[in-house]
This record gives C-alpha cells, sequence and structure tokens, in this order.
C-alpha cells in the first residue's frame, strides 16, 4: 500500500496529516509512505525528519496519487485522486454536497474523521475531540493574552488584585480544557452546559456551575434543539452571570447543524469595556450574536474573537494528535493484503461517507436527497392489509 500525506493549502493551516513517528508505524506494517516536500515544516516537522524515518519526499501529484491519502483538509485537486482510493481527512460530510458528490462520482473511498462514532472504542481515533483539547486550550489563552486584567489574584505591596472572573459555555472537550486552562491561570471559573450531568464535570474541575435550563440529550449524545420559551429561559438565567464576567469562551457546536445561540446583542452590551470574549463556534454560525468568523469585533469595548481553527495555532501537538488518531483508524481497517473497508464494522461502516461510487453515510445521503438505505424497495414492500376498523391513533408524542 502507498500512503500519501498531503501539505496542507488552506489559509492559516499550519497542521499535518502525519508525523515522522507515525510514517515510521506505516513504514512497519509494509507500506509506502509518500510525503509532500513541505508537508510538515509550519509544525515543525521538515522533510529531512520524514526521510530519516524512511518514507519519500515526492511532489503533490504524486502524494495525492496514492492508494490512501491522509490530508488535514480535503485537497483541492481532487482529479489527482485515483478510483478505489481512500482519504482519510476532515471532510465535512454533513455540509459539504458538493465534495462529497464529486468524492463519489471519482470512486474514492472517503472516511469523515468528524463522523467516528463517540464511543468509548472509537476514543483512540477520536480526532473531533483531539483538536478540540487543543482548541479549548488554545481558547483560553487567546482570552488571557487580549484581556486587559490578571488572571490570577495578587496581592502586592501595591494593593491586593482581584482575579478575573471567566464564564465557559458549553461543556464539552473544548469547555472543559478551556475550565482547566483558566483556572491553572489563576481565573475565577464558572460554567453553563444544557446537559445537567455536566455539572459534576465542572466542579470536579474546581469551577461553579451556573443554574440555568437544561435538558436530556438526544440519540446521538447532542442536545435538541430547544424552544423558544427554553432559550429565553437560558438567556435569562446567564445574562447576569455574562455581564459579570471578564472572559466568556464559548463552545458549544453541533456537527452539521448551525450552532445555538447563547450570548444575544442585549448581553454583550450589557458587559463591562475591556472584557473579551472568545466565540469557538462562530464558524457554524456562532454562540454569540456579534461574532464574526476570524475576525475580532470590538462592541463598546468588549473584544469579540471568532477564531475557526484554534488547533492549527499550536500545530506540532495538534499535528501529533491527529496523525496518532489516523493511524488507530487506519489499524482498523488495515489487512493482510492492504486494508478492507467493512461496512458492517461499528466504527468503519459509521465514519464510510462514500465507497464503491455510492453515498454511504444516512446523514450525507439525507443532505444529498438520496433515499434512506435502510428502506426497502417499493417492489419489496409489503402490500396494505385492509380493514374495514377505524386505524388505532399511536401513542406519544408525534412532533
Amino acid at each position: 500500500m502507498q500512503v500519501g500525506i498531503l501539505s496542507e493549502r488552506a489559509p492559516g493551516e499550519h497542521r499535518v496529516a502525519a508525523t515522522p513517528q507515525t510514517a515510521a508505524t506505516f513504514i512497519e506494517w509494509g507500506w509506502q509512505v509518500d510525503v509532500e516536500s513541505g508537508a510538515g515544516d509550519a509544525a515543525g516537522f521538515p522533510d529531512r525528519l520524514f526521510t530519516e524515518a524512511g518514507a519519500n519526499i515526492v511532489d503533490g501529484k504524486t502524494a495525492r496519487g496514492a492508494d490512501i491519502v491522509l490530508c488535514v483538509n480535503a485537497p483541492e485537486a481532487l482529479t489527482d485522486l485515483k478510483s478505489g482510493s481512500i482519504l482519510v481527512g476532515f471532510l465535512d460530510p454533513f455540509v459539504d454536497a458538493d465534495l462529497i458528490t464529486k468524492l463519489k462520482d471519482l470512486g474514492v473511498t472517503a472516511l469523515a474523521v468528524e463522523a467516528i462514532p463517540r464511543t468509548t472504542l472509537a476514543q483512540s481515533m477520536d480526532a473531533l475531540s483531539s483538536q478540540a483539547n487543543i482548541g479549548g486550550y488554545a481558547a483560553a489563552l487567546l482570552a488571557a493574552n487580549s484581556s486587559p486584567k490578571l488572571l490570577p489574584m495578587m496581592v502586592t505591596a501595591a494593593g491586593t488584585i482581584p482575579p478575573s472572573r471567566a464564564l465557559i459555555l458549553g461543556v464539552g472537550v473544548a469547555g472543559l480544557q478551556a475550565i482547566a486552562t483558566a483556572r491553572r491561570l489563576g481565573a475565577v471559573v464558572y460554567a453553563y452546559d444544557i446537559r445537567p450531568e455536566t455539572a459534576e464535570q465542572v466542579e470536579s474541575l474546581g469551577a461553579k456551575f451556573v443554574a440555568a435550563p437544561t435538558q436530556e440529550m438526544d440519540e446521538g449524545g447532542y442536545a435538541k434543539e430547544v424552544g423558544e420559551d427554553t432559550q429565553a429561559q437560558q438567556h435569562a438565567a446567564l445574562t447576569p452571570h455574562v455581564a459579570d464576567a471578564d472572559i466568556v469562551i464559548t463552545t458549544a457546536q453541533i456537527p452539521g447543524r448551525p450552532a445555538p445561540l447563547l450570548v444575544t446583542d442585549d448581553m454583550v452590551a450589557a458587559m463591562k469595556p475591556g472584557s473579551v470574549i472568545v466565540d469557538m463556534a462562530a464558524g457554524s454560525g456562532g454562540n454569540v450574536a456579534p461574532s464574526k468568523p476570524d475576525e475580532m469585533v470590538n462592541v463598546n469595548g468588549v473584544h469579540i474573537y471568532g477564531p475557526t481553527n484554534l488547533p492549527a495555532e499550536i500545530p506540532h501537538d495538534s499535528s501529533r494528535m491527529y496523525a496518532r488518531n489516523l493511524v488507530a483508524l487506519l489499524e482498523r481497517v488495515k489487512a493482510e493484503e492492504g486494508v478492507n473497508i467493512d461496512l458492517d464494522d461499528e466504527i468503519i461502516g459509521g465514519t464510510t461517507i462514500t465507497h464503491a461510487g455510492e453515498v454511504n453515510h444516512p446523514r450525507s445521503r439525507a443532505m444529498l436527497g438520496l433515499p434512506d438505505v435502510t428502506a426497502a424497495p417499493a417492489a419489496e414492500q409489503p402490500a396494505p392489509v385492509e380493514s374495514s376498523e377505524e386505524p388505532e391513533e399511536a401513542e406519544g408524542d408525534t412532533e
């Protein structure tokens, strides 16, 4: 098997999908590793380190023509991918209909790391979590560096400086890391998540959980879309905490869906001048009304940042973690002769978006308006049984 490692071309992207260490692992498996020249430079992995590990340094077209192509973001030159090859990376499979259609038409097997099931068995492959971990850390540093205030309490000859107050909205992987980092920097931290079970996690890190509306999750483990009444209660409960905060970091995102609005224009207007907001969901609609992707917006002295790719700001270690995720994923498809894409495998089946000229993932099929592959064809559907009786009403909520 030939593995191609691509150089990323998206603006601001400094990560790479493999490191010399993971390249050496592939070579131990008996695979050939071709690294596009300069692919790891921005992450601190120059070509010579890949060469020392046994990899070949090649041009971009050669890397894209490999049997297995590893990337952080999908390559622009898709036509260089050969039919039957495997593309692994962040492919935005539930939003980017054009990309998924092209990969299907090219006969490329697309493994999207965003679609890896969020299960214990798949933890070592969970690239969303590994990158969110780094993103939460980087968000706390960005906020601390941008704030005009010190985060820790300081007792000095010139008097005592009280600690800054940080509010973290969204307690997933990124939020937990933001809490931990802000705490280590000395801030007093409050946090909120609509999932009630996160309160214990917040308190275990030494932060205080904000009392606001909570609800149970959907089958995928994500928050359901809240109604207008619940959202109004949520905003009312959060408003005084946002107003008191020196730093607000928002992390609430749902793959393939717009981010929930947590901080309104009115809430921002009530904040103190010099306060800082970092909206990690700015790229998917934003948790903060005035935020804009990859911009800093100044609203009456409140600085609102909307970074869309914080892990790329710490490319060395984010690349190391991402590359290890890909090794764990490929180890699951590795076979004695090449690879085996087993769609019945609980992890591989859920991660495979396109294969053998078909779109396989149900969410991607729904995005493209394709029928559910689990539904039986009309010819195979049993004929309705006629009855003179009135149908019974279904029990439960029909909404």
